[in-house]
C-alpha cells in the first residue's frame, strides 16, 4: 500500500477514533493488538491488510475499505455552479430509527411508509433480522414491512451490526417487558455514566430495569413487579432518552407521567405511532407526557414518518452557499422556525407557501423558495437549545452560512465536546475558521472558496457541511470516505445533481 494512502488512512483512523471518544489503548484492545501498533497505524507507518482495515472499520463505525458492494466511498465535486429547480425533503432519519425500535412493541405487522433508505436504517435492519424479525422493502417503494417472531432470539443478535449503530440502547425500553434477563452489545467508547447513557438507565429503573456493563455488553435484568410510583423526571431533555421511556411506558398497563420530555420532531413521530398501536398519550408536543399504556399490543398498523428538518436545513445551506434560488418542498416548518428566524436576522430572504399536512396527518409542511442576496453576521452567537430552540444537528450549517456572511459569526456547540473541531475542516476549502476551544469557533466571512481534496470528517453533519462548501468552490474537489454521509442522507449526491450540481461517486481502493 503506497505511503500516501497509509498516511491518509492513518489520519482518518485517528479522527474516527477521537470522534468515538476512544483512546489508542481502547482501540488496541478491540483489535487484539498493542497501543504501539495503533500509534504506527495512525502515523501511516504500518502496512495494513484488507482484513485489518475491515476490523478497524467495524471497531470505529467507519468504512475504510468496502468489498462486494457498490456503495459510495468518495465524491468528486465540480463546484462554482448555481443550483436551480425544486427538491423534496425526505422523511426523517431520527424518526425512522425510533420507529424501527418501537416496532418491537407490536406483535402484529408494522408497515412504515416512505422510510429513509439510509445506512443507519440498514444497520438496524441487520440487527432485527438476526433476532428473528422479518423485514422486507415492498416492491418499487420505500415502504418497509416488519413482522416479529413469536419470541425474539436475542442470543443470535448480530454483534458486529449492533456495534455499528448507537441505536441499540433504544432496544432497552421495548425489551424490558418481554425478557427478564438479556444482553445487548454496545459500541466501544460508550461507557456507563457518560452523559448520553446514564439518563436512559436512570429513567428506566422506574420500570425495574437494572443494567451493568461488562466488556462491550449491556447486561440487563428486568424486575416486572416494579412500576413507576411517581412522575419520571428526565435529568436531560434528550430525544432518545424520551423515546426509550415512551417505549417502556407504552407496554406498562397503567399511567406514566414523563417530565422534562423532549417535544422534538422524532419524539412526536413516535407518539403518533404509539397512538396507532392503541396507546393514549396526552401532552404531545410539550415537555410533560402522560402515557396510558397497554400490556399487550397485537395490531396490523401503517404509519408515515414526517419529513426531516435537518435535511431541510442542509438544502437551505446548499442554496445559501451557492447563491442559488431553489424551491425546497415539504419543509416541516414547526421544527425549523428558529433557524429561519436566525437567517432573517442575517438578512436572508425567502418565500413560504401556505401550510399543508404531512402524510401522518399531523406535521405542518411548507414549500420554501430561497432568494439569493447578501448576508451579514448575526449580532449574537449562534447556539443550540432543546426544541423549540435551534436544533443541535442544524448548528454546523450555520458555520457554513457564516462563512458566506459579512463579518464574524460565533458558533457555540456547548453540547458536544469534539464536534466544533471538525468545523475547522472548512479552512481546507478557503473558509476562515478559528477554533477558540472544543466548543466554540469564530467564522469570518465572506469567503473565497477554493477547490481541495479533503477526508470527510467522521461526523455526519460536519461531513455534509464540507460537501456543500465544495459546491461553492470553483474547480474540482474530492471528498474522501463519505460513508458517514450515507448514514443519514439518501442519494444526496444524485439529488443535488438534479438541481444542477456536478457530483461523481467513485472508488479507488
Amino acid at each position: 500500500m503506497p505511503q500516501t494512502y497509509l498516511t491518509r488512512i492513518g489520519g482518518l483512523i485517528r479522527d474516527a477514533r477521537r470522534h468515538k471518544g476512544m483512546t489508542q489503548s481502547d482501540l488496541a484492545e478491540l483489535l487484539g493488538t498493542s497501543q504501539g501498533a495503533v500509534t504506527r497505524i495512525e502515523q501511516g507507518k504500518q502496512n495494513l491488510s484488507l482484513d485489518m482495515l475491515a476490523k478497524i472499520g467495524d471497531a470505529l463505525d467507519s468504512e475504510f475499505v468496502s468489498l462486494g458492494h457498490s456503495g459510495p466511498q468518495h465524491l468528486r465535486i465540480v463546484g462554482g455552479q448555481k443550483l436551480t429547480g425544486s427538491i423534496d425533503v425526505k422523511t426523517s432519519k431520527n424518526a425512522a430509527v425510533a420507529l424501527l425500535c418501537a416496532a418491537l412493541l407490536n406483535r402484529g405487522r408494522t408497515t412504515l411508509r416512505s422510510l429513509a433508505r439510509i445506512e443507519e436504517v440498514n444497520r438496524i435492519l441487520e440487527v432485527l433480522a438476526s433476532i428473528g424479525v422479518r423485514t422486507r422493502w415492498l416492491p418499487d417503494s420505500n415502504d418497509l414491512e416488519i413482522v416479529p417472531p413469536a419470541v425474539l432470539n436475542l442470543d443470535d443478535i448480530d454483534v458486529a451490526a449492533a456495534r455499528r449503530t448507537r441505536t441499540v440502547i433504544m432496544f432497552l425500553g421495548p425489551l424490558l417487558h418481554e425478557h427478564e434477563d438479556f444482553q445487548l452489545p454496545y459500541a466501544g467508547g460508550c461507557d456507563l455514566g457518560t452523559r448520553t447513557v446514564e439518563p436512559h438507565l436512570a429513567a428506566l429503573r422506574s420500570f425495574g430495569l437494572e443494567v451493568t456493563a461488562t466488556h462491550g455488553f449491556y447486561e440487563a435484568h428486568s424486575d416486572r413487579s416494579v412500576s413507576p410510583q411517581r412522575a419520571i423526571v428526565l435529568t436531560e431533555r434528550g430525544d432518545t432518552v424520551t423515546e426509550n421511556v415512551l417505549m417502556a411506558a407504552a407496554r406498562h398497563a397503567g399511567t406514566t407521567v414523563i417530565r422534562n420530555a423532549s417535544p422534538n420532531y422524532m419524539v412526536q413521530d413516535l407518539c403518533f405511532f404509539l397512538e396507532k398501536l392503541g396507546v393514549r398519550i396526552d401532552g404531545i408536543g410539550t415537555t410533560t407526557l402522560t402515557v396510558h399504556g397497554v400490556a399487550d399490543i397485537d395490531v396490523d398498523v401503517e404509519y408515515s414518518p414526517s419529513e426531516d428538518p435537518i435535511e431541510a436545513m442542509s438544502l437551505i445551506a446548499a442554496a445559501v452557499v451557492t447563491d442559488s434560488a431553489i424551491t425546497i418542498r415539504r419543509v416541516p416548518i414547526e421544527f425549523i422556525e428558529i433557524e429561519l428566524a436566525t437567517l432573517d436576522g442575517m438578512g436572508m430572504k425567502y418565500d413560504l407557501s401556505a401550510e399543508y399536512a404531512s402524510a401522518n396527518g399531523k406535521t405542518r409542511l411548507v414549500d420554501l423558495t430561497t432568494i439569493p442576496g447578501p448576508l451579514h453576521a448575526p449580532i449574537d452567537k449562534i447556539h443550540p437549545m432543546p426544541f423549540p430552540g435551534l436544533n443541535i444537528d442544524n448548528l454546523p450549517f450555520f458555520a457554513l452560512i457564516g462563512a458566506v456572511a459579512e463579518g464574524s459569526t460565533m458558533i457555540h456547540d456547548w453540547v458536544y465536546e469534539n464536534r466544533a473541531i471538525y468545523l475547522t475542516e472548512l479552512t481546507k476549502v478557503g473558509a476562515r475558521v478559528q477554533l477558540l476551544d472544543p466548543h466554540r469557533v469564530i467564522v469570518e466571512g465572506p469567503t473565497r472558496w477554493r477547490a481541495a481534496e479533503v477526508v470527510c470528517p467522521p461526523a455526519l453533519r460536519p461531513g455534509v457541511v464540507v460537501l456543500l462548501a465544495m459546491l461553492a468552490a470553483p474547480g474540482t474537489s474530492v471528498l474522501r470516505n463519505v460513508y458517514v454521509i450515507s448514514r443519514g442522507y439518501e442519494d444526496l449526491a444524485e439529488r443535488l445533481n438534479a438541481l444542477g450540481a456536478t457530483i461523481e461517486v467513485f472508488r479507488d481502493i
